[in-house]
């Protein structure tokens, strides 16, 4: 009985404090996509990067974290259409591999001479990590977000039961 009592009093709880885990899991992704674009941008070899497949991963990276950071304050109250929009910026993190760091490891350039990788080994690791950890961050904030509000529904609807009753 003790061990049901305390489940209740946690699910009551979530009624009165905030889904930090999914919001801060949310944040972390951010962090790591702000970690993923520097080490992208401050990469010059050439003119390679002069193109607009960098305008638009600008542009990408901004709508991303407007749209994280908007699910991580969505999430934090519970709201489970939230998840699905971390789940898509998940996949968008994926596919990103693909795009910019993918071409910029395969590319080479001319430089006096001498051709070279535009993005070496070192970083393209780097990067791909970075976009890989994130996410991971954002598909697990997804997960427990949606964990966490199916509880949160069904402990509000046994309330109402109980007060119908």
């Amino acid at each position: 009985m003790s061990e049901l009592n305390d489940a209740n009093i946690k699910l009551d709880r979530m009624r009165y404090v905030k889904n930090t885990a999914s919001s801060r899991l949310c944040y972390l992704a951010i962090l790591l996509n702000v970690l993923y674009f520097v080490s992208i941008y401050k990469s010059d070899v050439g003119n390679w990067y002069y193109q607009i497949l960098i305008g638009a991963s600008v542009v990408y990276n901004l709508l991303f974290m407007l749209m994280a950071f908007l699910a991580s304050e969505g999430v934090k109250n519970y709201q489970a259409s939230y998840s699905w929009l971390l789940y898509f910026l998940g996949a968008g993190q994926i596919v990103r591999i693909f795009i910019l760091p993918l071409q910029a490891h395969n590319a080479l350039v001319k430089i006096g001479g001498e051709e070279m990788l535009v993005m070496g080994n070192a970083q393209f690791i780097r990067v791909v990590a970075y976009l890989v950890i994130s996410a991971v961050c954002l598909v697990a904030a997804a997960v427990i977000n949606q964990t966490k509000c199916a509880a949160l529904t069904g402990h509000l609807k046994s309330l109402e039961a109980k007060e119908g009753a």
